[in-house]
């Protein structure tokens, strides 16, 4: 039997509820999932509990009106990659300006054509899905955003901190308790860094997951000691309560290793090494994920949950 590709989920954001009835009529045709929300502050808690693919979003509404909810959708890491198509009752250049200029990523005036409605709205999927370089599991940038990023830090030449971080055994704690407690324990990890961030970091810090349990981080010098020791303190507290209570007890689990010999792992830590530019001039990527490989097997080969700095110069 074919696997059947799940729905592409579309949130409606209006205050109107004929406008939403016509939406949802239209979409769900088309095989979308719609869901629906009345006002603009509730249009963000069910993005922040349930991501949608695609936002359809009023531009005049109470509580909070379409601008708004763009602004706050948009500066937050985790769900500034869902594309919005704002909605607006007048045609006014104006409210198509600041639309855009908020964040979103089309518009249309209403009343507007089912038909164009449609197809802007598979147009907007389709683009997005060959854009969206974010994790799928984490919803995180991916690879390419943290290259990228890194590579405009070199470029600018200013202070940074490039951070990888990454869990020690985790595959023993995978292979022991399921790929669905480790995507748990992955998701809480990158909850987790993203708090440390925001509550020591600088406000255009980043955060990113290579995939699996590596994730990376870019900060600046001043503020990367702060944040990797409340990572470090916080996974040591936390880890533990993923495990069963006979093998936490016990401090260790039995799993197999890559030999396919079975042996004893201790309970998951995690590795953070810090790669700056304060003694040493970096010029490319790879010079830095090199250094950042040796940081981290120094690291690993010492145990614990430890984070590591790299001070050394050119």
């Amino acid at each position: 039997m074919a696997e059947t590709k799940p729905k592409k989920k579309v949130l409606v954001v209006d205050d109107d509820p004929d406008i939403r009835d016509v939406i949802r009529l239209t979409l769900e045709e088309e095989g979308y999932e719609i869901s629906e929300a009345p006002n603009g502050a509730e249009g963000v808690e069910q993005v922040r509990q349930s991501p949608p693919d695609l936002i359809l979003l009023d531009f005049t509404m109470p509580k909070m009106d379409g601008g708004q909810v763009c602004q706050a959708l948009k500066k937050d890491l985790l769900l500034q990659h869902v594309p919005i198509i704002m909605l607006t009752s007048r045609g006014e250049v104006a409210d198509k300006v600041q639309g855009i200029n908020v964040g979103a990523d089309d518009y249309m005036t209403k009343p507007f054509e089912p038909a164009e409605l449609l197809a802007r709205v598979q147009m907007i999927v389709r683009r997005t899905a060959r854009s969206l370089d974010a994790n799928p599991l984490t919803k995180l940038p991916g690879n390419a955003t943290i290259l990228e990023q890194i590579q405009a830090k070199i470029d600018a030449k200013e202070p940074a901190a490039i951070c990888y971080i990454d869990l020690d055994k985790f595959k023993a704690f995978n292979d022991t308790y399921g790929f669905e407690r480790g995507d748990t324990l992955i998701k809480a990890t990158g909850q987790m860094l993203l708090i440390a961030m925001r509550e020591l970091g600088n406000p255009d810090d980043f955060l990113g997951h290579i995939g699996g349990d590596d994730f990376v981080m870019i900060t600046t010098p001043d503020k990367a000691e702060g944040i990797c020791r409340k990572i470090v303190r916080d996974f040591a507290e936390a880890a533990p309560q993923y495990y069963s209570e006979k093998d936490r007890t016990r401090g260790y689990i039995e799993a197999e290793d890559r030999d396919k010999q079975v042996k004893r792992f201790d309970l998951m830590t995690i590795s953070i090494a810090v790669v700056t530019n304060e003694n040493r001039e970096l010029t490319h990527v790879a010079e830095v994920a090199q250094i950042g490989a040796e940081l981290k097997e120094w690291a690993k080969e010492r145990g614990g949950n430890r984070w590591v700095r790299d001070r050394r110069g050119d």
